[in-house]
């Protein structure tokens, strides 16, 4: 694996070209934000026989002036609806005009209504819930290295790792707005939960690669005889087989789920599949370089 510290810049030039081009799609684009952060309410219907075009929804369901209304498809003979938070009179309106004026003979499945604080509420939590688990890990990070000071301080292993998990978080986040801006995908609850789920999957591969460095650097009586470089990149080569088995059975299980999922699911499968692939790629072709590289920099 010394092939990976040797060319350590052209990798670490590559994430860092990878997150600049995530945060202008994230600028340019946006993120349409879902009825769980802005309020609303979602309805899901499933029709008895086939389901009418989503052309005829649309239209029927403009001229009853409710604002914005996302119509999306699910299943084969279902539709979900997303639409400013609705009273009763509005919501047997919508019903009666799904059905295209009974025409056509559905079911509800379900209806959720979300009121605007509730939706503030949950935009709060969601912020302290990343920053809390953020701030966790670092400090679990410096504790766990607390022993290793040589030739990089404890405090760095976790600086390194707080860097991967930006990088890890804001190439899907990136992604999520290619799939915002031309597929309609929401910021939902959803995704607040792939994001924390990948700040897990993503610390975990650089805990054990980091863990083994500091194993090699224990064992190592004189670390003067020996190239901090040379211990990073045989802990590396120790750990990858690993590391990559790991991933790839957790991304294995995250396709499927794409792929033979619920529509409800889908951008959630490939956010996590996102973050699982980048998270492994980090913690090899990154975190390590970025050690390496630190310690280099101390020598100066």
């Amino acid at each position: 694996m010394m092939f990976i510290i040797k060319h350590k810049k052209i990798f670490i030039s590559f994430s860092i070209s990878l997150v600049v081009l995530s945060l202008l799609s994230l600028l340019i684009f946006g993120l349409k934000v879902g009825i769980d952060f802005k309020g609303g309410a979602l309805t899901e219907v499933v029709y008895t026989t086939l389901r009418p075009a989503q052309a005829d929804l649309d239209t029927a369901l403009q001229s009853l002036e409710l604002g914005s209304v996302l119509v999306q498809p699910t299943g084969n003979t279902g539709y979900i609806i997303k639409s400013r938070d609705l009273n009763d009179a509005e919501h047997a309106l919508v019903l009666k005009t799904l059905s295209l004026g009974g025409k056509n003979e559905l079911t509800e499945t379900s209806f959720n209504s979300i009121g605007p604080s509730v939706g503030k509420e949950l935009t709060r939590k969601a912020v302290i819930a990343i920053i809390l688990v953020s701030l966790a890990i670092v400090c679990f990070i410096a504790f766990a290295f607390r022993k290793v000071s040589r030739p990089v301080s404890s405090w760095r292993y976790g600086f390194i790792a707080i860097i991967t998990l930006l990088h890890d978080v804001i190439i899907p986040i990136g992604l999520f707005t290619i799939l915002s801006h031309f597929y309609g995908a929401e910021l939902d609850t959803l995704f607040v939960v792939a994001i924390l789920t990948i700040l897990g999957l993503s610390v975990s591969d650089t805990i054990v690669i980091f863990d083994r460095i500091r194993e090699n650097l224990n064992n190592q009586v004189n670390i003067s005889k020996s190239n901090f470089s040379e211990i990073v990149g045989g802990s590396l080569e120790q750990s990858f087989v690993r590391s990559i088995c790991t991933s790839l059975t957790v991304i294995l299980v995250l396709l499927a789920l794409f792929t033979f999922g619920p529509v409800s699911t889908k951008y959630f499968a490939l956010m996590l599949t996102t973050g699982m692939f980048f998270g492994t790629y980090s913690s090899i072709f990154l975190a390590s370089p970025l050690l390496v590289l630190v310690e280099e920099w101390q020598k100066r």
